[in-house]
């Protein structure tokens, strides 16, 4: 991982040996060039480190070389040995040579290597932060300690392991401190004073907010961020002649403080300072909204508007949180109850500017809800896009500190050669060294700032396009409210001259729809009597079935009444044996006259034809026929 680095007339940290100028390790001892001075472990070869040392990483040419004395590893120590591309831990204890090749045999004792020894619990790093702004643009001060360790021996070692040297507290201070500062202010930016000291997880949303932003930022260089506790976040009232006038702790070490400090707010300031405050608040917004809105910008305007992009971005990020709110609340009370009448108002005027067609409050607010969501949907965009391009420069500007930071440790350790020429030879490499990486650091930062520009750019043409949209929405919403009164006029004009039309063609639809009526009531009642006859011989021949056979032959009709007789009599004959069938033919005999045999004589007329007894002329000539 090293990189060939020496000095000439430099002694060797470990044994004070003068090494030549291009000598990589040291010729007696084997250490490494340009490894700081550091007596425990080099010395006594007892790795262990300082108070205020996270890592401590130096080489050796051949691995045998370290056990010139008992090598001792405490059990506050990680130590690991980078050989050949792996990376092999150092359990705790005391080894000599030969039962430290023993224990870790895929070590090779020849070879050289490189020693990293870091601490077994996270170092817990200190940032104090002042001028962090609220969403109302009140100052607050933040102090938080974040637990860093090594989470990730080759990714650090590709990254920091490039000369020998040591990473203090103060180092990663250094590192560390922009980062954090962003986070936080982004945190801060998008909460109102209020709401924070009556938020009870305030600490444990800041911190939660810190910790997951910072593994994923220091991943890719081998850190990880163990823990992350916010001691103090404090609010300070200033007086005209900027002189702390009152403080107000929204997070305090203590939690009585806590409690105590938060019951001071409304005494910390009145009625009419929050008025004050609200309006500058809005006075914000305002010209915030008017440098997106303005499009004709020169370069100028827009250098000034980079200048706020912190200030920018945390309105962002206000107007998420709150479109968040009103996007979730299920009705207009929950939403101011949730502190976000400040967009409320704005969507609920865009709703009515849009003139939907909506039916009742729920429909109401279901459409401000909507544009809630597409508001917070465009923010958020916006502001993941911002977010990537922070989190690339921070990297980046992370990488080039590390550099510089590398390129002073040369240049303390080049400040000890005791020829002066090469000294200063020495030192002017390495001074136009950290020009350059300067420079470099210049040239990032320019393109960081191209970058925003682009971005803001795009942000102002995205909106214009967004305002082009709803002008071509209200346009064609006033074009079809033209077409409608146009429709209207029309129909009221066709009413006009076909009403009597209209009169006629109803009042015959209601003559037809009255005769129909009439035969269909006409046709009812016949049908009822119809029934009603019907129902009136059923229950009369019921009611003959019902007596004797001599009722019904004095009831029955002249037309039945012989067939009646006659059915009766056979019924009667049915029950009569032989002989009275035998004496009732005779009585009917008797009865029935006797019939005249003699037939009349055939009439003949004069031509000789045949005719009938009744025919008066012949039916073949037409004679008549006499007697």
């Amino acid at each position: 991982m090293f990189q060939a680095f020496g000095f000439g007339g430099v002694p060797c940290a470990r044994c004070g040996h003068k090494q030549a100028s291009d000598s990589a390790y040291c010729e007696r001892c084997g250490m490494a060039a340009g490894t700081p001075r550091n007596e425990p472990v080099l010395r006594d070869n007892r790795w262990i480190a300082a108070p205020n040392e996270f890592a401590v990483f130096f080489g050796v040419r051949e691995l045998s070389g370290l056990f010139v004395k008992t090598l001792r590893v405490p059990a506050t120590t990680r130590a690991y040995i980078l050989q050949g591309g792996q990376a092999t831990e150092v359990p705790q204890g005391e080894y000599e040579i030969e039962g430290f090749f023993t224990r870790l045999n895929n070590l090779l004792r020849d070879r050289h290597a490189e020693i990293l020894i870091t601490r077994t619990a996270a170092l817990p790093v200190r940032f104090g932060f002042e001028g962090l702004r609220t969403a109302e643009g009140l100052e607050v001060a933040l102090d938080v300690s974040i637990s860093i360790k090594i989470e990730n021996v080759a990714a650090f070692a590709q990254h920091f392991m490039t000369v020998p040297g040591t990473i203090t507290e103060a180092h990663l201070q250094e590192l560390l401190a922009p980062s954090v500062r962003q986070l936080a202010a982004e945190f801060t930016g998008s909460q109102a004073l209020r709401e924070m000291s009556r938020n009870r997880d305030l600490r444990a949303q800041l911190d939660e907010r810190l910790h997951s932003a910072l593994r994923l930022r220091l991943a890719q260089f081998g850190l990880a961020a163990v823990d992350v506790d916010t001691l103090t976040l404090r609010h300070d009232k200033l007086n005209a002649n900027r002189e702390r006038a009152g403080s107000l702790w929204l997070i305090a070490e203590g939690r009585q403080a806590d409690l105590e400090h938060t019951k001071a707010l409304d005494q910390l300031y009145n009625d009419e300072e929050w008025q004050r405050i609200w309006r500058e608040e809005q006075e914000a917004r305002l010209r915030f909204r008017h440098a997106e809105m303005k499009q004709d910008q020169d370069v100028e305007n827009r250098e000034l508007v980079l200048q706020r992009t912190d200030r920018m971005q945390a309105i962002r990020l206000r107007e998420i949180e709150l479109y968040g709110r009103v996007a979730e609340s299920q009705n207009r009370i929950e939403a101011l109850r949730l502190d976000a009448a400040e967009v409320l108002a704005q969507l609920e005027h865009e709703a009515t500017q849009k003139k939907s067609a909506r039916a009742g409050e729920a429909a109401e607010w279901a459409h401000v809800r909507d544009l809630a969501r597409v508001k917070m949907r465009a923010a958020l965009e916006a502001a993941q896009q911002d977010a990537q391009h922070e989190r690339q420069f921070a990297q980046q500007r992370f990488m080039h500190q590390l550099v510089q930071q590398q390129i002073r440790n040369k240049i303390e350790q080049a400040l000890a050669i005791e020829d002066e020429a090469h000294k200063r030879g020495q030192l002017a490499l390495l001074h136009q060294a950290e020009r350059d990486a300067k420079l470099r650091l210049q040239a990032l930062e320019a393109e960081h700032h191209r970058a925003a520009l682009q971005s803001l750019a795009i942000d102002f043409a995205a909106r214009e396009r967004a305002a082009q949209r709803d002008e071509s929405l209200k346009d064609a919403i006033g074009h079809e409210d033209v077409e409608q009164v146009n429709q209207r006029i029309a129909a009221l004009r066709r009413s006009g001259a076909s009403a009597d039309a209209i009169a006629q063609q109803e009042k015959l639809l209601r003559t037809i729809e009255a005769d129909a009526a009439y035969e269909r009531k006409r046709m009812e009642l016949r049908i009822e009597e119809g029934d009603a006859t019907w129902q009136r011989e059923v229950q009369r021949m019921e009611t003959l079935a019902q007596v004797d056979d001599t009722a019904k032959l004095v009831l029955a009709p002249a037309a039945n009444a012989e067939l009646l007789a006659d059915v009766m009599k056979t019924r009667v004959h049915a029950t009569m044996n032989a002989g009275q069938l035998q004496g009732l033919a005779g009585v009917e005999a008797a009865r029935t006259p006797k019939t005249n045999t003699d037939s009349p004589a055939p009439r003949i007329c004069a031509n000789g034809h045949a005719a009938g007894p009744q025919d008066r002329y012949c039916p073949q000539c037409g004679v008549e026929l006499t007697q």
